[in-house]
């Protein structure tokens, strides 16, 4: 339609990769703009919005009692409607004015926008995207499949009719995927991925050394010395600080790799088995492909050292991981942006 065109001239279309962990916004002929924690801080005696992202992330287990900082969404899903939709608003917004340099007129401003969702979300938690983005300013709004997404961002060919397994491991959700001319043809989703390892991170110190710490310090000491199996490396270890559960006060203990790696062996192999059921569900045929082209690793938990490893030995498959994993899903929804016939083969009914 020539209003569609016209609304094209005076917008910046959007791709937004909304996760449990982090929010990527891809800008049309910008690339990505924004990367930041999908968390905000508001003041509860006035609802007012004090920091969000970075900012908001850095008062996780700061904050006084009137000031709470909340992430929105879980298992990567919206658990706050209206806290997610101000924080929508607030990504829009910021990259609206990244990629213009100055703030233009709204009315000819509203974007298109593509957001990635997980592939097991309900009819309801779609129609919650979608709202949440029309309220934050969007014009029209199309939802494509997370595992989809972060299969285009890794560069295959999705288009031919041929099978490609992708394993997106993000912060909510680990999503495995058969993905054949533009179609998913099985997919398992768990809510298995990188939050349940920094909980099991914190459990373990807390079970053992009767130490409390925090998620974002548990986060940190994944991100130090996580690892899905022993690597022919030098042994490592951190300080950690936490508070003791016994006698109330700050306290400082030496931890190591492998103890760590012991903490996530249960979250890591709940992620192995998933790969598992989805390789004695595909067709034959699409199997053989498989076997050919091997399995893609997107997303932050791609990151994990050894997880490669772990899933060519048990699945004996080539197993690759994506070039700059974090940012597959909104890059491939950003080229789905770009290609009209490609979103219209990709995106899901909300």
């Amino acid at each position: 339609m020539l209003s569609d065109r016209l609304f094209g001239l005076f917008s910046s279309d959007l791709a937004i990769d909304l996760g449990t962990a982090n929010t990527l916004v891809f800008v049309r002929d910008r690339g990505i703009v924004l990367n930041e924690p999908s968390i905000i801080a508001i003041r509860k005696t006035d609802n007012e919005v004090i920091g969000v992202g970075h900012e908001a992330k850095a008062m996780l287990g700061r904050t006084p009692e009137n000031i709470q900082a909340i992430r929105p969404l879980k298992d990567g899903v919206i658990a706050d409607f209206d806290v997610t939709e101000r924080m929508l608003q607030y990504f829009i917004e910021r990259a609206r004015q990244i990629s213009s340099g100055r703030k233009r007129a709204w009315v000819l401003d509203r974007p298109r926008v593509v957001v990635g969702v997980p592939s097991g979300i309900t009819q309801v938690e779609k129609r919650a995207v979608r709202d949440a983005a029309l309220q934050a300013g969007a014009r029209d709004v199309y939802l494509i499949e997370e595992p989809t997404a972060a299969a285009i961002g890794a560069g295959l060919p999705i288009h031919e009719p041929g099978g490609h397994l992708v394993v997106d491991i993000g912060g909510g959700t680990t999503e495995v995927a058969v993905i054949s001319m533009s179609g998913t043809v099985y997919c398992n989703s768990v809510r298995i991925a990188g939050d349940e390892m920094d909980e099991a991170i914190i459990q373990h110190i807390r079970k053992h050394y009767r130490l409390l710490v925090g998620e974002r310090r548990a986060e940190e000491i994944k991100i130090a010395l996580g690892s899905a199996h022993p690597e022919a490396l030098e042994r490592s270890s951190i300080e950690v600080k936490g508070r003791d559960l016994v006698d109330g006060v700050p306290k400082t203990l030496v931890i190591t790799d492998e103890e760590i790696r012991e903490a996530l062996r249960e979250p890591v192999m709940t992620i192995v088995e998933t790969v598992r059921t989805c390789l004695e569900r595909t067709p034959p045929e699409l199997a053989a492909d498989i076997i050919e082209k091997g399995v893609v690793l997107t997303g932050g938990g791609a990151l994990l050292r050894g997880m490669d490893w772990l899933l060519q030995h048990v699945t004996q498959l080539p197993v690759r991981v994506a070039e700059d994993p974090l940012s597959c899903a909104a890059r491939g929804a950003g080229k789905a942006l770009d290609d009209l016939e490609l979103l219209k083969k990709v995106a899901i009914p909300a």
